[in-house]
């Protein structure tokens, strides 16, 4: 039996599509096992699916002055030591990462233990976390072509994104019930991302009463940005975290309000739901989801709203157009040719296996 180690983590986007490729690498023979940070939150969604998870520890790197970039050069190192003798123990015949901080110590322990490693990068420009990765890497994969001239020649290949299988098998009348909503009034499904988005979330509440007059509202929050208040209002229903009843809830939504990371935009195409995309502004993160809302909205697959911009006015403006136009977006994402990676990943995992 072959045996594969999976790393990534920090955000749901760096776990679900390590989660995405299990079926498949079963279905390969794979004996599959998974290394995170102690207690991020990859832990429990590795663990919900049934996969031997070993935590380890991990630093951030950061791009700014902290005090904690003295001491956590010093965590990754302890990660590292930690990192190798897991894979001296398990002996894998390659390592798959989907990136995060935690995922550096791994890779670097995997070209000390002479194992090949595979890294995904979602973003149109890569992290740095994968920055720091990729010298010590067999191959890259990513989601988009432009990504390609930031990475080395013979070593990068355009795969996609994996998409978990389950997510396309949703059923909408199964989400009505779990949201308790009828089936005469259209859905709005808001996803803040898995860390929650204070911005999104204040908007989206703000004109509520408003929104509630034209749709029914699943919002997916963040775990610590429910508000109390707002529970038993009729037509809104609100998450920290879905796992299991996502597929059910993606099916029942109409139209989507989104943040623009690369994994939960690619989830949208393949499931063809139109969104409003609001990325993270340059102010707060590295730039990655403009340029990833921004390649949508020149596809036609989404509108783009940037954060600075939000007003009440606005953003109900653009949701009630979203929702006119909608059609337009479906049949722009229909003639999309981007496929679900897991097959090219899997197999690209089973060649370097067979080196």
């Amino acid at each position: 039996m072959k045996r594969i180690v999976l790393t990534g983590g920090g955000t749901a986007g760096h776990v679900t599509p390590n989660l995405a490729l299990l079926p498949l690498l079963k279905a390969h023979g794979y004996e599959v096992r998974y290394i995170g940070s102690k207690n991020g939150m990859e832990k429990q969604l590795v663990e919900d699916a049934g996969i031997p998870y070993d935590g380890i520890s991990s630093g951030k790197l950061r791009r700014y002055f902290d005090w904690k970039n003295f001491t956590d050069p010093f965590r990754v190192l302890k990660g590292f030591g930690e990192a190798k003798k897991l894979l001296k123990t398990y002996k894998p015949d390659v390592v798959f990462s989907k990136g995060g901080f935690v995922s550096v110590p791994v890779i670097f322990a995997a070209k000390k233990c002479k194992i090949p490693a595979v890294i995904h990068e979602s973003d149109m420009t890569p992290g740095l976390a994968n920055k720091l990765s990729i010298p010590s890497a067999a191959k890259i994969c990513c989601n988009f072509p432009e990504t390609l001239k930031n990475l080395p020649e013979g070593k990068a290949i355009v795969t996609g994104c994996p998409i978990r299988e389950e997510l396309l098998s949703g059923s909408r009348l199964k989400g009505l019930e779990i949201a308790g909503f009828t089936p005469d009034k259209p859905v709005l499904l808001i996803i803040g991302g898995s860390l929650g988005s204070v911005a999104v979330n204040t908007a989206v509440r703000n004109i509520l009463p408003e929104l509630l007059k034209e749709f029914q509202v699943i919002h997916i929050c963040g775990k610590k940005n429910v508000d109390e208040s707002l529970k038993g209002t009729p037509g809104y229903v609100q998450y920290g975290y879905v796992s299991e009843e996502l597929k059910d809830l993606f099916a029942t939504a109409d139209i989507v309000i989104s943040r623009a990371g690369a994994n939960a935009i690619c989830e949208l195409l393949a499931l063809r739901k139109p969104a409003l995309l609001i990325p993270l502004s340059a102010a707060a993160s590295r730039g990655d989801q403009l340029l990833n809302a921004e390649s949508f909205r020149k596809q036609g697959f989404s509108d783009v709203l940037q954060e600075e911009e939000i007003t009440d006015e606005v953003l109900l403006a653009r949701i009630h157009h979203l929702y006119e136009t909608r059609e337009e977006y479906r049949t722009a994402m229909e003639k999309s040719n981007l496929g679900n990676a897991v097959q090219t990943i899997v197999e690209l995992l089973d060649s370097l296996c067979e080196k």
